[in-house]
């Protein structure tokens, strides 16, 4: 940048000092800036135009190499356009370029099912300012709309991929949402481990330990940085605990979240050759409709460069039932269809999800209710006190038996969460409901959890996890984050 010729002072600024001759014009004394801040400011201004320059030169000479879809051939009667722009993103189980190696250590063996092993519907606002994310549970129930050389029937929403590929998967989220989708994006295994190695690694917190046999994962508590095999297997596990594909989900947003933060926070969008790094690493191996081009792209990165952690939300569409049983697709994830309407509206409308944040008054935990299933037993003499507490107990949400019966001991003072080791975190889950409950591991006593109500109970107390039932609960980028 060409230093500007200075100029001398006005008249006006100049002061005079006597001398043999008279008085003669002094300039002024100018007070000289810090070099570190210049030295600051010009390597900002480099940086910004070069970020600009050869950023738009490496999405552009990229754009070419990105394998492309048509997932809206032939669509007809699809939902009307609302504000800002709509991405699916869906994320497959494809591990054809994973090394056998990586294979091994990460537990990625077996035959892939070409289904999407993850769904998300991400709003982009109108004035780039909000990004929206509204997870599709993989498990959910969906009507297939009717098509050339089908008619319309039901299937889990992740096997449209399987039936149709991008089209019919596209066709089938629209659906159900009416949420005209612009743009869609796939990502398969090797793509997200890329993403995540360039960036450097994620960082995660996790309050208690987590441990998957069928993918591996094993974190103790606390805070990790995860690089890309282990954030597969983080993002992937499916078996901690009982809270199964919806805890999974939970899991996804949260790592979303902090990848956000990791991307904006860290300068990559700022520093040239990082962005290029990223960029390579995301689009040479995903694929994506004709038109998401270097357009879309370095307008995302525009929006991105001034996002904060709480410019992202994250939320999982209401669910009515799980376990909904249907002829010919099996067990199913239920949607909440008035509530989900409310929210699939907000997307359309291109308003905040915040505004349906739940405020009702309840602890947070873990695992949600609806994932633990519970034995009720009466520790007392008061014959209908089991029938109460396992009535309370399901009016908030856990899985009773319905049926409960009298323990051994009628003389129980305090109330107690029986439960098999391997379910310590839906045990305290439970436990919160049931306030001054004492916990007990019993080994082999498998996923259903035993109370036995004492003479000290008082009451059941309302409880919810992050994605509670029912609830549109959202979750900021600022709250998923290890602070």
């Amino acid at each position: 940048m060409p230093t500007p010729p200075r100029q001398s002072p006005p008249p006006a600024q100049r002061r005079t000092q006597p001398s043999r001759r008279g008085a003669r014009p002094v300039a002024p004394v100018r007070r000289k800036r810090p070099r570190w801040a210049m030295r600051a400011v010009t390597t900002l201004s480099v940086v910004v135009l070069a970020s600009a320059g050869i950023g738009h030169a490496v999405v552009t000479s990229l754009d070419a190499k990105i394998a492309r879809v048509d997932p809206f051939k032939d669509m007809k009667n699809r939902p009307q356009a609302g504000h800002g722009m709509n991405v699916l993103l869906v994320g497959t189980d494809g591990r054809d370029r994973i090394s056998e190696e990586e294979r091994r250590k990460y537990r990625l063996g077996g035959a892939p099912c070409h289904c999407t092993d993850t769904m998300m519907i991400v709003h982009i606002s109108e004035d780039r300012e909000r990004a929206s994310v509204v997870s599709l549970p993989r498990d959910s129930y969906a009507e297939v709309p009717a098509g050339e050389g089908h008619k319309a029937h039901p299937i889990k929403i992740n096997a449209a991929y399987a039936e149709g590929g991008p089209n019919l998967t596209v066709r089938t989220v629209e659906h159900m949402t009416h949420v005209k989708i612009d743009h869609y994006l796939e990502v398969d295994f090797t793509s997200f481990m890329k993403t995540v190695d360039v960036l450097g690694g994620v960082q995660i917190c996790t309050a208690a330990p987590l441990k998957d046999s069928y993918t591996g994962l094993d974190l103790s508590a606390g805070t990790h940085r995860l690089m890309g095999g282990e954030a597969l297997q983080f993002v992937r596990a499916r078996h901690i605990d009982t809270d199964s594909d919806l805890g999974r989900v939970q899991r996804q947003q949260r790592f979303m979240a902090a990848l956000i933060e990791r991307a904006t926070s860290s300068g990559i969008l700022l520093n040239p050759m990082r962005f290029r790094d990223v960029t390579r690493a995301v689009l040479g191996s995903v694929r994506a409709d004709k038109g998401f081009g270097t357009g879309e792209l370095l307008d995302l990165g525009r929006a991105m460069r001034n996002f904060s952690p709480s410019s992202s939300e994250f939320t999982t569409v209401p669910i009515k039932q799980m376990g909904y049983t249907v002829k010919g697709v099996g067990s199913t994830v239920k949607w909440d269809t008035v509530k989900a309407e409310r929210l699939f509206r907000a997307l359309r409308e291109d308003r905040p999800l915040a505004a349906h944040r739940s405020k009702r008054k309840a602890v947070r935990v873990e695992v949600a209710p609806r994932e633990i299933h519970v034995q009720v037993e009466n520790g007392t003499r008061t014959e209908d006190l089991g029938k109460r507490v396992d009535a309370a107990l399901a009016a908030t949400g856990f899985r009773t038996t319905g049926r409960p019966a009298f323990a051994a001991d009628r003389a129980t003072k305090r109330t107690v969460v029986a439960h098999d080791p391997g379910w310590d975190r839906s045990a305290r889950s439970l436990a919160a409901a049931l306030p001054g409950s004492e916990l007990r591991p019993v080994k082999g006593l498998g996923p259903t959890l035993k109370v036995i109500v004492g003479e000290d109970f008082k009451q059941v107390r309302k409880v919810r996890a992050e994605d509670a039932q029912g609830e549109a609960v959202v979750l900021r980028g600022d709250e998923a984050g290890c602070s």
